[in-house]
């Protein structure tokens, strides 16, 4: 049985939708209402779909509300039903993100290192928001670096390469100031490896996982830990030795203490044998560094001063803390972030995507339904968005869910001024107007720019959405008609539903994404001369793109 809302939830949505009506002059926004409403009311989340379809409505009659009863009635009807709505919170509120510890005395060099096994995602763009305004803001560098030596769980995608930087400077603004390719830098890995073993601080371990395991869960030492540096030596020889070690019979590890209290970080393993062929380098190293200690190589030898990452990471800074001192380095100043889930965006991951895509599940990866930059730029998704997006929500430890109507609202703010509008008629009956009523008449392509007008004959045929046929309702700045059509008014007589129409205009679709589901509609489109990529808001029903003559829905 399908989900319905009950009374208190109307209500709940309605008061909102006035309060956003009230404090926006009557052109209340449904994204930020949405975000109300998903933020206080978890048991709602999962009705998103539904939830959204409400609070267009609510939003679009509380606007109705203000223009013909005016503000005040507004007021006096929460000073009534929810006054809590009406008072005044002041709060302090943070601009922009806090300031980035130890930087005053040096140029800060920040990195965001992505794994090339696909195009970036929404989850990326908050490493490269991040990392990017800190390195603009306070004069430093950028450096995008692809951290691609796992040919096996997660092999990179060549196209990656090339995609990666183009949305990096479109996410950012400017291009990252130096890119750097893990695969290529192979040769310094295992300079690196090498020493660690000359210097007794690393050893290769030919036990095998489960045996290691055991000597880690007991804290003591694999018998492979006191071989004499000669000895690793001759075994890291066969290790990059086609006809020496397999994968899995060898790897490279390094000394840590094996009583330490985190078992992840006792003689933790640096490098392993891979065999499948890497996309750029071919099969010219046999030998690679895991992630922990090639990433701990790099961010010394490209002299990075600070690493912003997630608190799941912890033990990666750990790991390579007990590495950096090993050679006697000093570790990057280090922050933490919590995770941030938004609740339309599931749980989607490259690999898994990258199947989907193969399956034809999906259209390839900037279909519409996809979390990838590639999607939320082709529906119009600003990176001006992202970037306030990501600054709002800062750098705090704390887990955070979100609704994706949070990202939307930031978004209406950066596409609304240049937006012309259009009426589209889904599902359009054709109606007969009888009666006097003007003949030619010009509309506002938007209220707070000098578009120019929208220009239209009307004839005495029009079309109008079906679920607005069969009733009394206020054509849009036209006039009042009965439910036969006849004109009443040419003036706005009464509190009747103000509907949208179209006089002139061409067959067109739109297509709405929403989570995993995606809807087409047929309708009639405004006749209109803007070029595709467009971003226009359609009336009644929310902003969206121009695509091949088409529409692609934005959001509401």
């Amino acid at each position: 049985m399908e989900w319905q809302p009950d009374e208190k939830t109307l209500s709940f949505i309605r008061h909102l939708a006035l309060q956003n009506s009230l404090q926006y002059s009557g052109k209340g926004k449904a994204g930020s209402v949405i975000s109300r409403v998903m933020g206080s009311r978890e048991d709602l989340r999962k009705h998103g779909k539904m939830i959204s379809s409400l609070v267009a409505k609510s939003v679009d009659d509380a606007n109705t509300f203000a223009e013909t009863e005016g503000l005040s009635a507004i007021e006096s009807i929460l000073k009534k039903e929810a006054p809590e709505l009406l008072e005044k919170k002041i709060q302090t509120r943070r601009e922009g993100l806090p300031e980035l510890p130890n930087s005053s005395n040096q140029k800060p060099v920040l990195r965001f290192a992505p794994n090339p096994n696909g195009p970036l995602s929404f989850g990326h763009s908050r490493g490269l928001v991040i990392n990017g305004e800190y390195a603009k803001n306070l004069g430093g560098e950028l450096i995008l670096r692809f951290d691609d030596t796992d040919t096996t769980v997660k092999p990179p995608m060549i196209e990656a390469y090339e995609s990666i930087p183009i949305q990096q400077e479109w996410l950012c603004g400017f291009p990252a100031h130096r890119i750097v390719i893990a695969s290529e830098r192979m040769d310094m890995y295992h300079s690196y490896a090498h020493k660690m073993l000359s210097n007794f601080f690393g050893y290769v371990c030919t036990c095998t996982g489960e045996e290691f395991k055991q000597f880690r869960i007991a804290k003591e030492d694999c018998p492979c830990r006191n071989n004499s540096v000669e000895k690793n030596l001759t075994l890291w020889e066969k290790m990059n030795d086609t006809n020496g070690f397999q994968p899995g019979e060898a790897v490279l590890r390094v000394k840590t203490d094996m009583t330490l209290k985190n078992p992840a970080l006792r003689d933790w393993p640096a490098a392993r044998i891979q065999t499948k062929s890497h996309p750029r380098v071919g099969n010219m190293w046999r030998v690679w560094p895991l992630l922990d200690f090639q990433s701990a190589i790099e961010d010394h030898l490209q002299g990075v001063t600070h690493i912003i990452r997630g608190k799941d990471l912890m033990d990666s800074t750990r790991k390579q803390t007990l590495l950096y001192a090993h050679f006697g380095w000093d570790y990057p100043e280090t922050i933490y972030w919590g995770r941030v889930k938004v609740h339309e965006f599931g749980s989607f991951s490259t690999s898994q995507m990258k199947k989907d895509i193969d399956s034809d599940k999906y259209e390839g990866w900037d279909d519409p339904r996809l979390p990838t930059l590639s999607a939320l730029s082709r529906r119009g998704i600003k990176p001006e968005a992202l970037r306030t997006f990501w600054i709002e929500l800062g750098l705090t430890q704390k887990d955070i869910a979100v609704p994706l109507a949070t990202l939307y609202s930031h978004n209406t703010k950066c596409i609304d001024p240049t937006a012309p509008r259009l009426a589209f008629i889904r599902n359009p009956v054709e109606l007969t107007i009888f009666g006097d009523y003007p003949k030619e008449i010009e509309i506002e392509s938007h209220s707070d720019t000098e578009m120019p007008k929208r220009k239209f004959s009307i004839t005495d045929k029009i079309w109008i959405e079906k679920a607005d046929s069969g009733k009394s309702i206020r054509l849009k700045d036209l006039c009042d008609i009965d439910a036969e059509g006849n004109v009443e008014s040419v003036e706005r007589s009464d509190k009747r539903q103000v509907v949208h129409w179209v006089t002139q205009g061409k067959n067109c679709e739109l297509t709405v994404a929403f989570g995993d589901d995606i809807n087409t509609y047929q309708g009639i489109l405004e006749d209109h001369n803007y070029p595709d990529g467009t971003i226009v808001q359609l009336e009644r029903i929310g902003y969206a793109v121009i695509e091949n003559g088409d529409l692609l829905m934005t959001h509401d």
